[in-house]
């Protein structure tokens, strides 16, 4: 959630769609190859990569604009990996050209660490391949492709994503027929799996994670002794199952060697129901942000804010020097002398007339970290400290420097113990974070079912991304919100934990402004199947929470016209 409207624009005009649709390009092939099967290795397959550990530095390697090193920590094996960190318009890709046979089919895989971690080949002859993750911890990245018929080279990389932090990688590998250039064997059949555990449990899903597994490209699960699902990373989350029911789950670690051994099963017990936490709110909610800052837009009081917004998020809390641990300070200089207690008694007030008020945490240039237990549990004792302070009904999660999917779930759940059942838990995630039920964020909500309100997804300072059919659609359209709001409707959640989020006005965001009547059109196509465009759901979703919008602020600077559409159409949703 954007901050400052000037800074916004800059960061997300221009290179971040282009990259946005590089992510799209590399999700839908990773999509389109996760139908084929590697040919086994060969006795003569060996790994084409020079260097491929950077144990040697960054000899063979090639970092632009100098953003490359070698770090001993933290590394996947061996000694050392590469850091690599983008700066400005640079994105940190560092690549090798390695030598390659014509005619001849690679496995290309990498692992590695960082918010948005890139993995491709260039110059193959054929089909040039990507792949990319989101998670933080260490993931392995793997594609194939085929060389064309004289193609002798090709050129391997790595990158990360412009406006985040460093991303780390180790263990590059391009498997298959000696091009002239590599010294490693072929893979051998990878280890079994171990430190397998059940994260969380929902009315319907079971998320599952366990220790990576070196040499590893791939991971099968089993539910009850039948595999289910294949994951390239050490993590899933399986969806349909049956309400208060256990089952047993084991998994293996594949490469193109073979298949280990199964794991030591665990058994994982659906919850009784997928209820929502966030105690009494309407069947059909819109969610407003206000800014506790002064932009540009107008300035408001929480009393300012109009009845038609039943949340209204506080934006925003912000790191301390204790890990994970947040505060939030009034600017009551910047809004124009408004005082704490003042504050704290239109909460009250807006609590009275059935409204909820709750603290955003992060934002555009929020960086707070929940990355292990230690900083989950000051991530909760914090929060629920300002629930105590200012009275908020819960906290929103709008986080734009990834997420880890374990601690936070252990941090909200943590929160939800010591708040109880009236907790207010939402999420805004961009677009891209909600892609696959895979990212971290998706799995967190999907973690945290039983207690989540709802998932307000920004629609905007996106680019083109997947829908739920596997088409590419450009935002600024209904087909944009519907095809990606069916991502979230297919992946686990419940239509009551969806919302539909879109900035006020233009000057709200750099890019994703639609007019109230595409909002609402939406919101009547996934409801009622009624006023859609290309793309029509299977079904309809007439419990869907409702819609967000950045910001009550910008609402306000537009005579409030967003909150006069759309927060009358969706009362009036059935």
């Amino acid at each position: 959630m954007p901050r400052l409207i000037p800074r916004l624009v800059s960061r997300h005009a221009g290179q971040r769609g282009i990259r946005i649709w590089s992510a799209v390009a590399a999700l839908a092939t990773a999509l389109a190859m996760a139908g084929l099967a590697s040919s086994p290795a060969s006795a003569a397959d060996v790994n084409n990569v020079k260097n491929a550990g950077f144990e040697s530095a960054l000899a063979n390697w090639t970092c632009s604009a100098g953003s490359g090193t070698t770090v001993s920590s933290p590394v996947h094996s061996g000694a050392a990996a590469l850091k690599a960190t983008p700066a400005g318009q640079d994105y940190a890709q560092c690549s090798q050209t390695v030598a390659v046979k014509a005619n001849s089919t690679y496995t290309l895989s990498a692992w590695v660490q960082g918010s948005y971690t890139y993995l491709g080949v260039t110059g193959t002859g054929t089909t040039d391949v990507s792949t990319w993750t989101p998670n933080t911890s260490w993931t392995q990245l793997s594609t194939t492709f085929t060389t064309g018929s004289s193609t002798t080279s090709v050129t391997v990389w790595t990158h990360g994503w412009y406006g985040q932090a460093a991303y780390y990688a180790d263990d590059v590998s391009v498997y298959g027929p000696d091009g002239g250039g590599g010294s490693d064997p072929a893979p051998t059949v990878p280890a079994t799996p171990t430190g397998l555990a059940v994260s969380g449990t929902t009315s319907s899903s079971a998320s599952l994670s366990w220790s990576a597994v070196s040499g590893a490209t791939g991971y099968n699960v089993y539910r009850n002794g039948t595999k289910i699902t294949a994951v390239t990373g050490a993590s899933a989350t399986i969806t349909g199952l049956a309400a208060s029911t256990s089952y047993s789950f084991q998994v293996t670690a594949t490469n193109s060697a073979g298949e280990s051994a199964k794991s030591t099963a665990v058994t994982a017990t659906t919850t009784a129901s997928g209820g929502n936490g966030g105690g009494t709110l309407p069947k059909h909610a819109v969610t407003g942000y206000w800014q506790n800052f002064n932009n540009g837009a107008t300035v408001q009081k929480i009393s300012d804010v109009p009845s038609s917004y039943d949340i209204i998020a506080v934006a925003f809390a912000d790191a301390t020097t204790t890990p994970g641990a947040v505060s939030f300070t009034l600017d009551s200089a910047g809004l124009g002398g408004y005082t704490v207690d003042q504050f704290k008694a239109d909460i009250k007030a807006k609590q009275a007339a059935g409204k909820k008020v709750i603290v955003s945490i992060g934002g555009q240039n929020g960086t707070i970290s929940v990355s292990d237990s230690a900083s989950a549990t000051n991530f909760a004792n914090s929060v629920y400290s300002l629930m105590q302070t200012y009275g908020f009904d819960g906290v929103d999660i709008d986080l734009e420097n990834g997420i880890n999917a374990t601690y936070m779930s252990q941090a909200l759940r943590s929160l939800s113990s010591k708040a109880g059942s009236s907790l207010i838990i939402t999420m805004a995630p961009q677009t891209i974070d909600m892609q696959s039920t895979s990212n971290g964020y998706f799995q967190t909500a999907l973690n945290i079912k039983d207690i989540l309100t709802v998932v307000n997804m920004q629609y905007y300072n996106s680019g083109s991304m997947l829908g739920c059919d596997g088409k590419v659609y450009s935002q600024g359209s209904v087909d944009f919100l519907t095809a990606l709001a069916c991502i979230q409707l297919q992946g686990g959640l419940s239509p009551s934990q969806v919302g539909l989020g879109l900035p006020a006005s233009t000057s709200a965001a750099g890019s994703g402004y639609v007019s109230p009547t595409v909002v609402n059109n939406a919101l009547d196509c996934l409801t009622k199947a009624t006023n859609c465009g290309s793309f029509k759901p299977s079904t309809t979703y007439p419990d869907l929470r409702g819609a967000m919008t950045w910001s009550t602020n910008w609402d306000a600077s537009s005579g409030n016209a967003w909150s006069n559409s759309v927060g009358a159409h969706v009362h009036g949703l059935p």
